[in-house]
């Protein structure tokens, strides 16, 4: 079985049964954490809790991670760097990296007039493809690990 970016994990839905359960005791309702846990599986489309814990993974995998070495293509220049930065795009889709590079890479197309950048910033999904393109079709970024 396979897993996606929006595929809840059970440590999830655990956090999310316990804020059902703070915003309820806040109304003045009393929910027990079982009851919690139930409501959410629902709400997730599970019959019931043992249902949706059974078909969750613990918690889902992040493919990129601070301090990991990787390497790719960015403009169509191979590169080697670090990732220093990774958050979890708004769309939950897709994940805005920061790499620090090895050595700089040029990042024009041609040539005669160089532009180096030692850090660069882009957006990545799952496999570390750039959604963006270039004007060839060529992703900005192809990101993975070394």
């Amino acid at each position: 079985m396979s897993f996606s970016l929006d595929t809840p994990s059970a440590q999830t839905l655990k956090s999310e049964a316990k804020s059902l359960r703070e915003q309820r005791a806040r109304s003045g309702q009393q929910l027990s954490h079982s009851a919690a846990l139930e409501e959410v599986a629902r709400a997730h489309g599970y019959r019931d809790w043992n249902t949706a814990r059974a078909a969750l993974p613990d918690r889902v995998a992040v493919p990129f991670q601070v301090g990991m070495r990787v390497k790719g293509h960015y403009l169509e220049q191979p590169f080697r760097g670090l990732l220093i930065g990774v958050q979890l795009a708004h769309n939950m889709q897709a994940y805005t990296v920061t790499i620090q590079f090895d050595e700089p890479v040029n990042v024009t197309p041609t040539f005669m007039f160089a532009a180096l950048r030692q850090r660069v910033t882009a957006t990545v999904d799952i496999h570390g493809v750039s959604p963006a393109l270039r004007g060839n079709g060529v992703p900005q970024m192809r990101l993975m690990r070394e």
